[in-house]
């Protein structure tokens, strides 16, 4: 079933794309923050509004990949050979 908490423990296979996937949401949580921070200390100089406007975007963006890469971890999940429990879930 699709973003079942339980997938990451069927196989080893289902705990080594969790690994990535969770590795993959947390570099990607803290470089958000990160462009956030500078953005926000950007703007209290007006010569750098432009650029922490940019910054503030490119956190955005990061904010932005956190579910996709969720949805790629379950898209693994299928790859791997859960079709059954998907049909099952769908019915």
């Amino acid at each position: 079933m699709l973003f079942n908490p339980d997938n990451h423990a069927r196989s080893e296979l289902h705990k080594k794309i969790y690994a990535y996937s969770e590795l993959a949401y947390t570099v990607v949580d803290f470089s958000a923050a990160a462009l956030f921070v500078v953005g926000s200390i950007l703007f209290f100089n007006e010569a750098t509004v432009v650029a922490g406007t940019w910054l503030f975007l490119g956190g955005s963006v990061f904010f932005g990949l956190r579910p996709s890469i969720k949805l790629v971890r379950e898209l693994a999940y299928l790859r791997i050979g859960d079709f059954d429990d998907l049909a099952g879930s769908l019915k």
